[in-house]
């Protein structure tokens, strides 16, 4: 089963509410942002234009491995800044064959250089099972003919 659906549809839904850090943040003040607001992911910016994904991926490979520490790394140090990211008409699917191809769990949503958006791989995983449950919900009716004809 098909799930249909774009990027602008899932943030209208879940809101596009955005958490970032400058780069010279330090790693714990990141770490602990994220840990305040139960995300897995903070934005990266600089000047008002993204400049990298800091994840807990990158902690705990980044600066737990490495034997840095977390209160004298600075962001910029070790985040990401090859960042794959969807605009708001890129369909769920393509954003979940984005996710697997670049072994990514959050993307953002950007429109020309202004981001909107970041998606998790939970939120389209929610997408998914929420539109498949509807359309479960649709056939069902369907065929105990609670369509009028």
């Amino acid at each position: 089963m098909k799930s249909s659906g774009t990027v602008s549809a899932l943030l209208h839904h879940k809101g596009s509410e955005i958490w970032s850090v400058p780069p010279e943040t330090t790693v714990f003040e990141a770490i602990k942002m994220m840990a305040d607001k139960n995300i897995g992911a903070v934005l990266v910016m600089s000047g008002g234009k993204l400049s990298g994904v800091f994840t807990e991926r990158d902690y705990t490979r980044k600066v737990v491995l490495q034997g840095k520490t977390s209160r004298e790394t600075r962001v910029r140090e070790i985040v990401s800044t090859e960042v794959i990211s969807v605009g708001l008409n890129h369909s769920i699917e393509e954003c979940m064959k984005l996710m697997t191809e670049h072994h990514v769990r959050h993307l953002p949503v950007v429109e020309g250089e202004k981001v909107v958006g970041l998606i998790s791989i939970g939120d389209l995983v929610n997408w998914i099972i929420s539109t498949q449950s509807a359309q479960i919900d649709q056939m069902a009716h369907y065929i105990t003919g609670g369509y009028p004809t």
